[in-house]
């Protein structure tokens, strides 16, 4: 496990970066309704990444996390990425938040973590992969998506026929950026 605050902005405010891992959820400042969820789902306490991470990126400062499958990577990006999400709207084809990863396979297993947290929050999640039908996946950035999770390729095939602009996008994810970056 590894978190690291990666820019230049976050390296000069070292103090203000959480120094102890939390060992609840309650104390990250959560909303309730998240609370909610993660309480239906049994998740009591948080994954040693999640306790690492989820201050400084719920704060707003660039994380990088490492962790072996199954470690709550997932959660540890995707719970500060919907808080900090929550609350706005997202306009026809223009995503607020994007989690970029290298598969089909991994864009599901993230969209069906993050639904039901999105859903608490009132966001609505569009997953755009290659294989799928691209005029269905262009329907849903049309209809206003603020999280989009997508694979490259086909995010790059909806930019370039100008069904996603990503001028919006605030909060980004690179989910196995060292497989994306081979």
């Amino acid at each position: 496990m590894n978190s690291t605050p990666r820019t230049d902005d976050a390296r000069k405010d070292e103090s203000a970066s959480s120094s102890t891992p939390v060992s609840g959820f309650a104390e990250l400042g959560l909303p309730a309704e998240v609370l909610r969820v993660l309480g239906r789902q049994g998740v009591d306490e948080p994954f040693p990444i999640q306790a690492a991470t989820l201050p400084d990126a719920l704060a707003g400062r660039d994380v990088l996390g490492r962790g072996r499958t199954g470690s709550g990577k997932t959660l540890a990006f995707g719970l500060p990425l919907l808080v900090r999400t929550a609350g706005r709207r997202a306009e026809a084809r223009r995503p607020l938040a994007l989690v970029l990863v290298p598969t089909r396979e991994l864009a599901q297993q993230v969209t069906d973590a993050l639904a039901p947290y999105a859903a608490a929050l009132k966001l609505r999640l569009a997953t755009v992969v290659g294989g799928m039908s691209i005029g269905r996946q262009a329907t849903a950035l049309r209809d206003g998506a603020e999280v989009l999770v997508a694979t490259p390729g086909r995010l790059m095939d909806l930019v370039e026929r100008k069904d996603c602009r990503l001028e919006r996008v605030a909060v980004t994810v690179l989910d196995e950026a060292d497989q994306m970056a081979d």
